[in-house]
């Protein structure tokens, strides 16, 4: 099994798109890329929007060579807007959220006018809540639907697991840090080598994340750590947003280092210097200048 990471937070835009290839099946997973409208008063800064029309363009190349396209659920930072081109998912076979069955109003909304899109590009489709499938020696199977955080409001996500050869990864979604314990289980169930998964909204701490969640964060992703099946945590996305996150996951960090397990970013997985363009936005004009 092989993973390139094309687009995340640490390596400058809001994104989890994640390429498996194993020998039988290129995989893609969120094929979207996209900023934070605001952040600290300001709008994007040129530098990050320069970076997002690199990330979507890797994601269309990668993609349009992928044997099975994954989207998890409908948040513009894991599949394409209205309006963006899409020629490249033509007759691709595409497993994405149900549409409609545990989804809250805006995701069905957005959803059904991707389904418009792709019918027209003859995709696919299939719906992959809790389905189960093989290409060749590859084993691809998702969870049933889990919160998107610890607000049944913000809808729900998928959860995938790839088999290749006895090697498992799970790519965890938005479950905000392992915040319930439906988002815990498919990882205990399964026991993967490599988790690709987002960490807690530390940047929004005390407003959207309260301290109770916070701590249940903490005490589950230790949880996963300390079950002697994973070798590597790719922590990543929302928690990429705080300049401060090592300090903000210590306990975290710290228990990995006990267990043996290999914690750290997609960036750094790649080997690329971590590049915050977010959180930096407000040092990004001050020190680069730029239209606000």
């Amino acid at each position: 099994m092989r993973v390139k990471f094309l687009a995340f937070d640490s390596m400058g835009t809001r994104s989890m798109c994640t390429l498996v290839e194993t020998d039988d099946a290129r995989i893609i997973i969120d094929p979207g890329a996209a900023l934070g409208p605001w952040r600290y008063g300001l709008k994007p800064h040129p530098i990050e929007l320069e970076r997002l029309r690199e990330h979507k363009r890797a994601i269309e190349r990668e993609a349009s060579e992928a044997d099975l396209i994954i989207i998890t659920h409908y948040h513009y930072d894991h599949f394409p807007r209205p309006g963006e081109d899409i020629g490249w998912l033509r007759g691709k076979r595409i497993l994405l959220k149900d549409p409609e069955h545990m989804i809250n109003f805006s995701q069905r909304t957005r959803a059904g006018i991707f389904l418009e899109r792709l019918r027209r590009l003859d995709a696919r489709v299939e719906v992959a809540d809790s389905r189960e499938l093989r290409i060749g020696g590859c084993r691809v199977r998702f969870s049933s639907p889990v919160e998107h955080g610890d607000d049944p409001r913000l809808g729900y996500v998928v959860e995938v697991l790839i088999v290749d050869r006895g090697e498992k990864l799970i790519h965890s979604s938005d479950v905000e840090g392992f915040v319930s314990r439906d988002q815990v289980k498919f990882i205990l169930d399964n026991r993967p080598d490599i988790l690709v998964c987002d960490g807690p909204m530390t940047y929004m701490l005390g407003y959207r994340l309260g301290d109770n969640v916070f701590r249940e964060s903490i005490r589950n992703m230790s949880e996963i750590i300390g079950g002697g099946f994973l070798q590597e945590m790719i922590l990543d996305h929302h928690l990429l947003r705080d300049l401060e996150w090592r300090d903000r996951v210590r306990p975290v960090m710290d228990w990995a280092d006990t267990c043996g397990v290999r914690v750290r970013t997609a960036a750094a997985y790649m080997g690329f210097n971590e590049n915050l363009l977010e959180a930096n936005r407000k040092k990004l004009y001050e020190e680069l200048g730029g239209k606000e």
